[in-house]
């Protein structure tokens, strides 16, 4: 009878543990349209927030700096994100989607600083989980 009991026991805990273990996590900005997603790509640089830094990006995410002539995968640059957590830019923001398709969208994001301007154009793309970051190419003026 005891022995019973363990195996019932046993097997009802291992039936929650796979299934509590087999839930994914949820997307926050599944449900963000194109344009919300450019407003939080630039308000987590900006800002230093790394919240959805694990949302925001497509797994082949690629950066670009045109000035340098040099690009960087997402996981060099989410480590360079992470070493700047909490960092404020001191620059005024703006956005601005250049083109858009049902599963593609090319937004501008511009940061004004006091000595230089920052332009990103960002490439976004839809899919299974909602519009994510693709590329994107860093422009200095």
């Amino acid at each position: 009878m005891k022995r019973i009991i363990t195996t019932i026991a046993t097997a009802f805990v291992l039936l929650i543990v796979c299934t509590a273990s087999a839930k994914p996590l949820a997307n926050p900005l599944r449900t963000f349209d194109n344009k919300a997603i450019v407003k939080t790509y630039l308000e987590a640089l900006t800002t230093g927030d790394l919240q959805f830094n694990k949302h925001l990006y497509t797994s082949d995410f690629s950066y670009r700096n045109a000035h340098k002539n040099t690009e960087i995968s997402k996981t060099a640059y989410l480590n360079f994100l992470k070493s700047t957590k909490g960092l404020k830019y001191n620059c005024e923001t703006s956005y601005e989607i250049l083109d858009q398709t049902s599963v593609t969208t090319v937004g501008k994001a511009i940061m004004k600083f006091p000595t230089f301007t920052r332009v990103d154009y960002i490439t976004l793309q839809h899919t299974h989980d909602g519009w994510k970051v693709k590329e994107v190419v860093t422009s200095y003026l």
